[in-house]
């Protein structure tokens, strides 16, 4: 993407993390785990296109480009809000999205060098092959939040010192289930979260079909680590659980604070006071229950792979996120796959009607 389209200094956005990773080779072929290689061959299978699955000649309104809910907007209902016209309206909605896909786009990039760390460091040769095709999976998802932030928006963030600080431990860890639990469970989990929010109530086309064919992929990675992880961690020690288990709690925290956005705030100094912002967004009984909402696959999914001793579930009372743990995950997943699909089918209805009509 060009710099020129970032809002804040580029800079921040460009990194390095030193990590002391061990490659493991394996040439067992043969003993692959059913469930794993299923994966694999859906991997495989459902491989796409974003050049052609995606409808690039839409147009947005620059203005509105989610074609959302105003009660989405984070300081909805605020003095500032109130004070605005409708055109200090349409920059606050258009930098609520840069914003929040800008860091859709650098969490997809962590999740790309995730995924080729993956293939290098995990032991078993049926996960390298899923790994691999993941790989390509995060490529395209940062192809297309790119494209639309580019070609669409205009404009874009930097990345999130919160979502930095944790993609510098997950990035840096050379132990292959750190990988798995901070990418494959925490980061995507929290993004497949936010993803199907804008799915299912935004408006405009372009936006909504970006992520439900981006959620498609995710829920087959969320599996491949709930997988991996749920066969290893039950021959960890005690201490080895709880050293995860204090991860994840922290991480959570950051992920949960990422969503306050301070940088952007910052940014719209001329059109909103900053602590004003910041304190109705930490008050807000709508954003308080949709950075709730973001944890609906990240609890059940701890859960199921071990990771939810007292401390854990204490923090997690303590976001007052703890009653998703008993959420259906696979049952969540399987509507994300059937979505996507039933995105398509509107797609090629629309583009078959508009054929019929031109020949008639």
């Amino acid at each position: 993407m060009s710099t020129r389209a970032y809002a804040l200094p580029v800079e921040q956005t460009k990194w390095e993390v030193a990590g002391g990773n061990t490659t493991v080779f394996n040439w067992e072929y043969d003993e692959g785990r059913d469930k794993l290689l299923n994966l694999y061959e859906k991997g495989k299978t459902r491989q796409w296109n974003a050049t052609e699955r995606i409808d690039w000649s839409h147009e947005i309104d620059l203005e509105d480009p989610l074609k959302g809910p105003e009660e989405y907007v984070p300081i909805y209902g605020s003095r500032s809000w109130e004070r605005m016209d409708e055109k200090a309206r349409g920059v606050m909605r258009r930098h609520g999205v840069a914003w929040q896909f800008s860091q859709f786009l650098h969490g997809e990039q962590g999740a790309l060098i995730c995924a080729s760390k993956i293939v290098q460091t995990v032991p078993d040769i049926d996960s390298k092959f899923y790994a691999a095709t993941q790989v390509m999976d995060e490529a395209r998802h940062v192809e297309a939040y790119s494209r639309y932030l580019h070609e669409k928006i205009q404009l874009a963030y930097p990345i999130n010192p919160h979502l930095k600080a944790l993609l510098d431990d997950v990035i840096a860890d050379s132990r292959w289930d750190m990988t798995y639990l901070g990418m494959q469970v925490l980061i995507e989990g929290l993004a497949l979260a936010a993803f199907g929010m804008i799915r299912d109530i935004a408006q405009d086309p372009l936006g909504r079909a970006i992520n439900a064919y981006v959620m498609q992929d995710e829920s087959r990675h969320v599996a491949f680590g709930r997988l991996a992880l749920r066969d290893y961690y039950p021959e960890l020690t005690q201490k080895e659980r709880d050293e995860r288990e204090e991860f994840c709690v922290e991480a959570c925290y950051l992920m949960r604070d990422r969503f306050l956005a301070e940088e952007m705030w910052h940014n719209l100094e001329d059109y909103v006071d900053y602590d004003e912002a910041i304190e109705f967004v930490q008050n807000s009984e709508s954003h308080k229950l949709f950075r709730s909402m973001l944890f609906t696959r990240i609890v059940p999914t701890l859960k199921d792979v071990g990771i939810f001793g007292d401390r854990i579930r204490a923090a997690f009372a303590d976001m007052g996120v703890l009653g998703f743990a008993d959420v259906e995950l696979d049952r969540v997943m399987a509507d994300d796959e059937n979505i996507a699909e039933t995105f398509d089918s509107e797609r090629r209805a629309q583009v078959e009607e508009t054929i019929a009509a031109g020949a008639a």
